[in-house]
This record gives C-alpha cells, sequence and structure tokens, in this order.
C-alpha cells in the first residue's frame, strides 16, 4: 500500500505545449472530468475516440476546434477519469483553454501530479514515474533510451526478481530457526551458499547497470588538467569537434576556465578547459587560474590529466578518477594507443591531429560503464544508494550464516528486503514522494 492519500479531486494542465506542427495538449484527471468534456461536446463522450469540436470559453466564444478524448476509469494514464483536449493555435489559446476548465470546476495540477496520480493508483511503480521525468530531460539519444527502459519497467523488474530471491532465502533462514538443534548445520549447506552468490552476483551487475543509467541521466563532469602548453585547449577543440579554446604556443594562454557541452558516445559531458598548473608563477591572474582548475578538480567525476607523449613528468596529482592523456605523438613518430598502466588508462593521441581522439572516447564511455553492461536502464542517486545499502546487509547476512547466527542473518535479509522495496516505492514516505514529484513538469 502506498502512504500518501490519493484525490480524485479534478486536475488540469497543459501536458504538451504547441511543438513544430502547432499541436498542444490540455490533460484532465479526476472526478467529474467526463461530466466536463460534456459540457464541451454537448453529449456524453465515446470513450477512446477522438471527437471533433469548437472549444468555447464561457461567453460562448471560440477558443479554438481541435479534439476531445475521453479515457474513463480505471483504464486510462492515472487509472482515474481522463479526458485530453488536443488543440491548434498558441500557448495563449492553450492558456485559454485551461481557464476555461478550471471555471468549470477543475483546479491547475501540481508538478508531476499526473504522474503522482499513476503511481498511487498502481499504474507505475516509483521507478517508471521517474523514467517519465527522466525521458523527458534526457541530454542524449542513449539517455532517452536508458529512461525509456525503466518506464518499460526493466529496472522494476529485476528488482521484484531480486527482492523476491532475498525474501525466499530469508524464509528458508527463519525456517532454519525453529530447528535449533540442526539450524547451524542446517545454514551451512551448499544450496544456502549458492543462493547468497546469486544473489550477490546479480546485485552487483544491477549496480553496474545503475551506475551506468545514473551518468546517463546526471551527465559526466570532466576536468582537463595539465601543465601549460601540452595541448589541453587543443584536445577540448578536439573533443567537441569545433574550436571553443584558443590555442597558442605560449604557454599561459588559457587564464580561465572554459565549459562545453558535448556528447560522448551518447553520454551528456560538461568538459571543463582548465588554466596550465605549475608550481610557481608571479603572474596574479595566472595564480587566479590555477586556483579555479584546483577548484574544478574537487567537483568533477573525472579527470583528463594531460602530459606531452615521451617525456617522464608525473601526471598532475589529483584524487579524482582519470585518464591520462600522452598528447603530441605526432611529434614523438607514436602510433595511437590506448594501454592500462597499473590499474589506469592511458590514451597516446595527436590532439591537434586528431589521431587517436576516438580512442579517449570510448575510454570516456567505458569508465561510465555503458560498453560492458549492455542494457543500461535510467537510473538515481537514491536507487544507487538503496542498492549498496542492501549489497551491504546482504553481505552482512551471508557473514552472520557463516557464524551460525541465523536469527541475525534473516534481520539483516528483512533490511535488504527493505531497501529493494523502497526502489520501486513498495513503502514510501509523504515526504519523499513530495521531493521527487515536484521535480517534474507541471503537467506530467
Amino acid at each position: 500500500m502506498h502512504q500518501r492519500e490519493n484525490s480524485s479531486e479534478l486536475i488540469v494542465a497543459i501536458a504538451t505545449p504547441p511543438g513544430r506542427g502547432g499541436v498542444g495538449v490540455v490533460r484532465l484527471s479526476g472526478a467529474g472530468a467526463l461530466g466536463l468534456a460534456e459540457r464541451f461536446l454537448g453529449r456524453a463522450p465515446t470513450a477512446r475516440h477522438a471527437h471533433y469540436l469548437k472549444f468555447r470559453d464561457a461567453a460562448g466564444e471560440v477558443i479554438d476546434d481541435g479534439l476531445l478524448l475521453a479515457f474513463p476509469a480505471p483504464h486510462s494514464f492515472t487509472g482515474e477519469d481522463v479526458v485530453e483536449l488536443q488543440a491548434h493555435g498558441s500557448p495563449i489559446a492553450l492558456a485559454a483553454l485551461v481557464e476555461r476548465c478550471v471555471g468549470l470546476g477543475a483546479r491547475p495540477a501540481r508538478p508531476g501530479e499526473f504522474s503522482e496520480r499513476a503511481y498511487l493508483n498502481g499504474k507505475l511503480d516509483l521507478v517508471q514515474a521517474e523514467a517519465i521525468a527522466d525521458l523527458i530531460t534526457a541530454g542524449s539519444l542513449e539517455a532517452a533510451r536508458a529512461a525509456r527502459r525503466s518506464l518499460d519497467g526493466a529496472f522494476s523488474e529485476r528488482v521484484h526478481a531480486l527482492a523476491n530471491s532475498v525474501l525466499r532465502l530469508r524464509v528458508y533462514i527463519e525456517a532454519a530457526i525453529d530447528f535449533p538443534e540442526e539450524e547451524i548445520d542446517f545454514l551451512r549447506t551448499d544450496d544456502v551458499r549458492q543462493r547468497f552468490a546469486a544473489i550477490e552476483l546479480d546485485l552487483h551487475d544491477m549496480l553496474a547497470k545503475a551506475r551506468g543509467g545514473q551518468r546517463l541521466r546526471d551527465g559526466l563532469h570532466i576536468v582537463v588538467l595539465g601543465a601549460p602548453n601540452v595541448g589541453k585547449s587543443s584536445l577540448l577543440n578536439a573533443l567537441a569537434q569545433s574550436d571553443r579554446a584558443i590555442v597558442s604556443p605560449t604557454a599561459g594562454t588559457t587564464r580561465d576556465v572554459l565549459r562545453e557541452w558535448i556528447d560522448v558516445g551518447g553520454v551528456p559531458v560538461t568538459l571543463v578547459d582548465t588554466a596550465g598548473l605549475r608550481e610557481h608563477t608571479e603572474d596574479a591572474i595566472e595564480r587566479e587560474g590555477m586556483r579555479r582548475a584546483r577548484a574544478e578538480a574537487e567537483r568533477a567525476d573525472l579527470a583528463l590529466v594531460v602530459i606531452v607523449a615521451g617525456e617522464s613528468a608525473p601526471p598532475v596529482a589529483t584524487d579524482l578518477p582519470r585518464i591520462v592523456v600522452r598528447n603530441k605523438i605526432d611529434l614523438v613518430g607514436e602510433p595511437p594507443r590506448r594501454e592500462n598502466i597499473d590499474g589506469i588508462v592511458h590514451v597516446h593521441l595527436s590532439a591537434q591531429r586528431g589521431d587517436g581522439v576516438d580512442l579517449l572516447r570510448e575510454a570516456i564511455v567505458a569508465h561510465v560503464g555503458l560498453d560492458a553492461v549492455g542494457g543500461t536502464f535510467s537510473a538515481r542517486q537514491r536507487h544507487l544508494a538503496a542498492l549498496v545499502a542492501a549489497q551491504d546487509d546482504i553481505k552482512l547476512a551471508r557473514e552472520q550464516v557463516d557464524a551460525g547466527s541465523g536469527e541475525l542473518a534473516a534481520e539483516s535479509l528483512r533490511l535488504a528486503h527493505q531497501h529493494l522495496g523502497d526502489i520501486v516505492g513498495q513503502v514510501s514516505s509523504d515526504q519523499l514522494l513530495g521531493e521527487i514529484f515536484s521535480s517534474f513538469c507541471i503537467g506530467k
């Protein structure tokens, strides 16, 4: 049962503003929607049938003409009576149509209220409802596809399957507790070990996909770091495929941070070029540029640490996950390549000529995890937190079973099951639902 109280109060909003085709949609949901449709149409609407009519205001003047569609409960998006008014014309005409609906008894919908009602009425779970907002705001085609997978239930199905596996293991362990003389041997069977192993493997894979999905949804903040004149600005231009940054052989040309929003293999990326870092400078402006570069590094997700190919100078110190870019291979006659050295990816390339830049793009996508975990679904930070918490509880339960503590293991599995249920919203607080749906667009 969902904890938040639902309401069938009639609500209205512009669900889809006019696009290039000039078509906009006004949506109504709740008790009285069909009666309001009858006021517009002059007769009861036929379910799921497009009625052509002229929409009129309170004085009888025509607002616009268009189509009216009625979807009686429970066969609608929200599970309530839903009416859609499709009109062509300006946003002013749609606003007048909404005003007319308000005059006939509807109230303006809150942001996300239609999706919230769909969730509360069991038409969507919480992950699917969030995926609607993610689909609308997707910053790339891959992000849109990931949101679509979540909306279609790919993420939810895996969560439910994993939760059922955890529940069955918990029931098995609680049954063992009823036979205290045999509990320890009963819990240390190969079957129990195999169940734990399967659950942990599934959870590990789900976390990898969810992390990739969060990167697709939120994008990646990448900072380009390095000493002066190693080719940082050239690298930004090569990745952006445009001359966004000024390139000069004079060291210290870049004095401030420069941001560029790009798509790297379907991942939305904010790429930040920074001032060159060196030990000492007498230039106050350059010192400020270096300070800003370090500030950008503190809040980035990934650092591209640029050095000159063939030089033994160590990468710029940073605690960030990083890819080392060995630039200017054309000057030393090296071929472009990608290699792993002590767990850190190194990409040999020429930013100026473009040789090897595709290898860097592939390394960035690999960092997100998309190339290794196909079928990524849209995910949010709260989903990751719940999965990590469930992972910790399951690991603890396995250790408790190994120690012969069946009752403690059963409690840990109960907590893991609860964390998984929180993802799809099996039990959710009013505060959580308010935070989630308030971020939606009005009309969704």
